[in-house]
């Protein structure tokens, strides 16, 4: 079975490499076209052509699997092995010009994520990971960072496209935690500030109003890497639930008891729905 989730990975490295050539092609034009599906929430041209081309890439070699894609929906409800793809992770970067921005592949199997791979086309950086065989950056083993001090971390966080709706819970979060740690950066792509994790470039990652796309690949990528995810209640990491806490281990502890006072407050909000 080993065998044939390194054989996934590889077609996840395949569809990641020639969907960030698209995006590369694509990426700075004055002509790309960029739609709205949602007020602030943005979709290109580049997000709908990399989905496709990672759709046919991956349903070419495994016609009986699932594919779960952020533009698409779900292709199927067939019980067989999932694939859950975020073509563009990072699309307000991507049209701004901004680059940081990812691909992000993963793939399910009995609710279990068992390889994936989160490829940044602009500094060609392939992160990956296989169930209980490590995380890699460009075939380079990679481990979290050891950093035990929450005032020595480096943080990154995200905010919602609904932040609007109710912005001061999540303002109450960051200000909780901006004055405890060294500093925090908010870069836009969930994807790769889970890599970033991984790899020990940040000490831990929060944020909430997350989807399946957006943490799949990543999530396993730092649990392979050392790191610990939950909820900020934590409880165990599920794909399915919007909030997350990803850390080096040694700083879960006190991130979460700095979150503590604000979790009815932030439970209740309109900004983070029940599990989907």
């Amino acid at each position: 079975m080993k065998n044939d989730f390194f054989d996934y990975l590889a077609t996840a490295r395949q569809a990641a490499l020639q969907a960030g050539a698209i995006l590369r092609s694509k990426f700075g034009l004055s002509s790309l076209h960029v739609d709205k599906k949602g007020r602030i929430n943005l979709v290109t041209e580049a997000d709908l052509a990399s989905e496709e081309l990672i759709r046919q890439t991956i349903l070419s070699q495994y016609p009986d699997h699932e594919f779960l894609g952020e533009e698409s929906g779900l292709s199927a409800h067939s019980g067989q092995p999932r694939w859950i793809v975020d073509p563009l992770d990072g699309t307000t970067n991507f049209a701004q010009g901004y680059p940081f921005f990812s691909i992000s592949i993963a793939l399910e199997i009995e609710r279990e994520v068992v390889a994936g791979v989160v490829y940044d086309p602009t500094h060609n950086e392939m992160f990956s990971a296989v169930k209980q065989q490590g995380a890699f950056l460009n075939d380079q083993p990679i481990r979290v960072s050891d950093h035990a001090v929450l005032e020595k971390a480096l943080l990154v966080t995200g905010f919602p496209y609904e932040l609007r709706r109710d912005p001061d819970i999540l303002l109450q979060l960051f200000r909780e935690l901006i004055v405890r740690a060294r500093g925090i950066r908010r870069d836009g792509s969930a994807a790769l500030d889970l890599c970033y994790t991984a790899c020990g470039r940040f000490d831990a990652f929060w944020e909430v109003g997350l989807h399946p796309w957006d943490i799949a690949a990543g999530s396993l990528i730092v649990q392979e890497a050392g790191g610990r995810i939950t909820n900020f209640s934590d409880q165990p990491h599920n794909l399915l639930y919007p909030e997350m806490l990803a850390s080096n281990s040694l700083l879960h502890a006190p991130i979460l008891k700095a979150i503590a006072p604000h979790l009815d407050q932030l439970h209740s909000s309109a900004l983070l729905a029940k599990p989907l």
